[in-house]
């Protein structure tokens, strides 16, 4: 009965262990001093082999830092020459998905390569959305990126808020649709109606963690429109 009751109280220590470690996305309150981190090793700026999507004539090239640790472990990808990876994102037909600083965008019959933006970003799904493309001729990508350093660490990084944009195939009219420091949740598009729409959560008790105390927010964008302003609507109510 007593190594019964042990275990427990272990089970339950390290539960409570495990709470504690865990980080919010968001803190509110500004830091006097940030400390970095010294980590031994190298980062190397490259760029992934280009993209081009069925239907579009913009190549796209994403771009990342890998970082090499002196035991030769890669953060990113899977690739690997000389025990380092090289890849910094995934393609499969309309979607790129990963975690990469920036895209290039170059038409197929040009030789310049224009960024998508010059603000500090971690992108992590960009998709293309070929149904609306066939019915409107209206080529638009959806990006998931997080553009903050919500959690104060002092990186952006997939701990911090996630946010959602779109902009015009060759990287123009990036455009943010979720409110700051809403969490998106999930998105998905309505051919019928030409629009996307998408669910996002705001920490209202300002506790710094998303949970059922806070709000969820619903908001459908109309992808035909030139401004791609977010309008809210309440199918709870």
């Amino acid at each position: 009965m007593r190594i019964y009751l042990v275990s427990i109280i272990s089970a339950l220590t390290l539960v409570a262990c495990k709470k504690e470690s865990e980080k919010p996305k968001v803190i509110y309150e500004e830091k006097a001093t940030t400390e970095e981190r010294k980590v031994d090793s190298a980062s190397i700026k490259i760029a992934d082999l280009p993209i081009l999507m069925d239907g579009t004539k913009y190549l796209i090239h994403p771009v990342g830092d890998v970082r090499v640790y002196e035991d030769y472990k890669s953060v990113y990808g899977s690739s690997k020459t000389n025990q380092v990876s090289y890849a910094i994102s995934n393609y499969n037909r309309y979607e790129i998905t990963g975690y990469f600083d920036n895209l290039k965008f170059q038409h197929i019959d040009s030789t310049t390569v224009c960024a998508l933006t010059t603000q500090k970003v971690q992108i992590q799904t960009v998709t293309y959305l070929n149904t609306i493309a066939e019915k409107s001729k209206k080529q638009i990508l959806v990006y998931s990126l997080v553009d903050s350093d919500t959690n104060k660490d002092g990186k952006i990084d997939q701990n911090d808020i996630k946010s959602l944009y779109l902009s015009n195939i060759d990287g123009t009219h990036l455009t943010k649709i979720s409110d700051d420091l809403n969490e998106v949740v999930d998105w998905n598009v309505i051919e019928t109606l030409n629009r996307l729409y998408f669910r996002s959560i705001e920490d209202i008790n300002k506790n710094g963690a998303f949970d059922k105390n806070d709000k969820v927010h619903y908001h459908y964008v109309n992808l035909l429109t030139n401004d791609w302003t977010a309008e809210e609507y309440s199918p709870i109510n």
